[in-house]
């Protein structure tokens, strides 16, 4: 399983959700200095590693990024951990950070960077909550049974 050196899995999730705070906080900067595309990407990976954060808790890590996603579309989103709305938000956020980035012509405005803030702002809230209360409940399974 992928942790920081010596870390445990607990470690690992508050990480990924740092991170994704802090993508979190650049996509704002940027958006605030006008800079929409590199929002998008950012809002992007802020939602990225979010997810990544509960994929943790699991002991799961994935290479590609299209894996995370969509192994987290099947664990979390599909069996209703998180809101159904949630799927599609993230697939928004992922179609719009592709275009940000590789398309020669799209145009990013600050509705859409707008939006994929609050999405990324919204799922990392979730996200934080969730993985909190799991680490919370290990750790008092883990104490009930010394």
């Amino acid at each position: 399983m992928e942790q920081p050196v010596g870390g445990s899995t607990g470690d690992l999730v508050r990480y990924r959700i740092e991170t994704a705070q802090s993508d979190l906080l650049s996509a704002n900067i940027l958006l605030k200095e006008g800079a929409y595309r590199g929002a998008n990407n950012r809002a992007y990976y802020a939602v990225y590693h979010a997810i990544s954060a509960v994929h943790a808790l699991d002991g799961k890590s994935y290479k590609r990024h299209k894996d995370t996603l969509a192994n987290f579309n099947k664990d979390y989103i599909k069996t209703e951990v998180f809101p159904k709305t949630f799927g599609r938000r993230i697939a928004r956020v992922e179609e719009i950070r592709h275009a940000s980035d590789y398309d020669d012509f799209y145009i990013a405005t600050k509705e859409k960077a707008e939006e994929q803030i609050l999405t990324a702002k919204e799922l990392i809230e979730q996200i934080e909550t969730f993985c909190l209360n799991r680490l919370k409940d290990r750790k008092e399974s883990n104490n009930n049974e010394i």
